[in-house]
């Protein structure tokens, strides 16, 4: 290998000195003449050209697999037969470029990469259907997973040392996942068998009571929604109600909620006409709908099952009548007021536990609370006033303790208070009835005191001012203590006697309790 390299010249013409040169010296090339023709030839080009390239390219690597595809054998006289030749040409030279960087990038690695997705030409490629297998209409479907197989009634498998018994882990692990399925369709277990899952006792237990705890608690969510009103929404028999009340004339239309409690839902509606030309219906309505849920009536039972006018119907009710007796009660206590000139609210139409009255504002706005409201002092000297006044009616004329008294069910319009909410009010005869009166003393007396009324008096005195009795007790224990002792007093009347003492005399003065 010392010839580095080997300078190759035309040999010299006849006659011409030959020497021998250094090969590692400048090749003293001569140049030879030629005519324009010559340079101008076309063939002369093409010999040059394949000179080059034969320079450049020593040696054609044959990437192509297979036969070569030449114009001997097949009709290229079309462009598209070319076309698919030139494309299949170009596929199998990118696949073997694929190929090459596969086999670089995998190595001697034990875990391969394959880029047979992405070759163009792949290697079976056929369009008969004889050898292709529909799963559909096999009896075994090799991609759903085996179900774990049954233990015998015997309860083991095998002999000897290869025995296993029904309460094999393995086996009841399988078994418990195959379980699973027969959960309620709502409770989502996944694919544990094609997992090979295998599920302990314990765990297995755990699931299956959350499951039925879970389809219980399903169910009765699904009934409370259908059989009760919710929070600012009604269930579907209020809005059959609504809409028959709408459909026959008598409500406009009911454009949304204005409040919500505790016990009801208030919606606000436009009035209609009346059927009866008698009845007047109010220009706007308000739509008061009792929750039909019993959560919240379960400590409230006191207002209505001693009170004498429902006292009968009362035990041979099912709870969720008793929710229309409140409707009833309301009904009733309004009319009572409107019938003494009490400013509240008037009765339109009572159905089942949806109670229709006027509505006490304007312009679908509702009139404010009292503790909502700022006053002038001498306003809120007027309002104070008033309230005694209406108290006094309430307690004499309508013979009816209000029992939830406060700013929070007194509203204030046109310049007056207005009493709303009475479905629990009571009669003085009912067994709590002058507790509840002192409440409703003690609230509205510590509200107008803070208000700033220099006028108003405190719970003791205010009670008297309306009950008329007049109870001489220093401290409020002692004032109580007399209260109850009353109420005690008519309670034995009544168990002796059967029926109320009667707490106001013929005459209309103040009740007297007669020892």
């Amino acid at each position: 290998h010392g010839l580095v390299g080997l300078v190759i010249t035309r040999p010299p013409p006849p006659g011409a000195n030959v020497y021998l040169q250094c090969p590692w010296g400048a090749p003293n090339t001569t140049s030879i003449s030629c005519s324009l023709a010559d340079v101008m030839s076309e063939q002369l080009a093409k010999e040059l050209q394949l000179e080059e390239e034969n320079a450049a390219f020593p040696e054609v690597v044959a990437v192509a697999e297979g036969p070569f595809i030449t114009g001997e054998n097949i009709d290229t006289s079309s462009d598209l037969m070319l076309a698919q030749m030139l494309q299949m040409e170009f596929d199998r030279e990118y696949d073997a470029q694929l190929r090459r960087e596969e086999k670089k990038i995998n190595g001697d690695s034990k875990v391969s990469i394959s880029f047979e997705n992405y070759r163009k030409v792949h290697p079976y490629d056929s369009d008969s259907s004889e050898d292709e297998v529909d799963w559909q209409d096999t009896r075994h479907d090799p991609y759903r997973a085996d179900k774990p197989t049954t233990t015998p009634r015997k309860g083991f498998i095998g002999k000897g040392k290869d025995i296993t018994t029904k309460h094999d882990e393995v086996v009841c692990g399988r078994k418990n996942t195959a379980r699973m399925e027969n959960f309620a369709p709502e409770f989502q277990v996944g694919d544990g068998i094609g997992m090979d899952l295998k599920l302990s006792n314990q765990v297995f237990n755990a699931l299956k009571q959350h499951a039925y705890s879970e389809e219980r608690r399903s169910a009765r969510l699904h009934e409370k929604k259908e059989h009760s009103t919710a929070e600012k929404a009604v269930d579907p028999k209020t809005r059959l109600l609504l809409y028959k009340m709408v459909n026959a004339g008598m409500l406009e239309t009911i454009t949304g909620c204005i409040s919500t409690g505790k016990e009801s839902v208030v919606f606000h509606a436009y009035g209609g006409k009346s059927a009866t030309e008698d009845k007047v219906i109010p220009p706007e309505c308000a739509i008061k709908v009792f929750k039909t849920t019993l959560n919240e009536f379960k400590n409230r039972d006191k207002y209505i099952k001693d009170d004498y006018r429902f006292k009968d119907r009362f035990s041979k009710l099912n709870p969720r009548k008793i929710i229309r007796m409140w409707a009833e009660k309301e009904m009733h206590n309004l009319t009572r007021m409107q019938n003494a000139g009490i400013p509240c609210p008037q009765v339109v139409i009572l159905k089942k536990h949806v109670l229709v009255m006027s509505f006490i504002g304007q312009d679908q706005v509702p009139a404010p609370k009292l503790k909502d409201v700022t006053l002038s002092s001498e306003d809120m000297k007027k309002a104070y006033y008033q309230i005694l006044n209406m108290m006094q009616q309430l307690y004499k004329e309508c013979n009816l303790v209000h029992a939830d008294l406060s700013e929070y069910n007194m509203l204030w319009h046109d310049g007056k208070v207005w009493l709303i909410d009475v479905s629990q009010s009571v009669e003085p005869t009912h067994p709590h009835g002058l507790e509840f009166l002192f409440r409703d003393c003690r609230n509205v007396s510590q509200f107008f005191q803070k208000g700033g009324v220099a006028e108003a008096l405190n719970e003791r005195e205010l009670f008297n001012a309306v009950s008329g009795l007049n109870i001489t007790a220093d401290n409020e224990v002692d004032f109580q203590a007399e209260i109850e002792a009353l109420e005690k007093m008519n309670e034995d009347h009544v168990q002796n006697h059967g029926k109320k003492l009667s707490m106001f005399s013929n005459d209309g003065d103040p009740p007297i309790y007669d020892e």
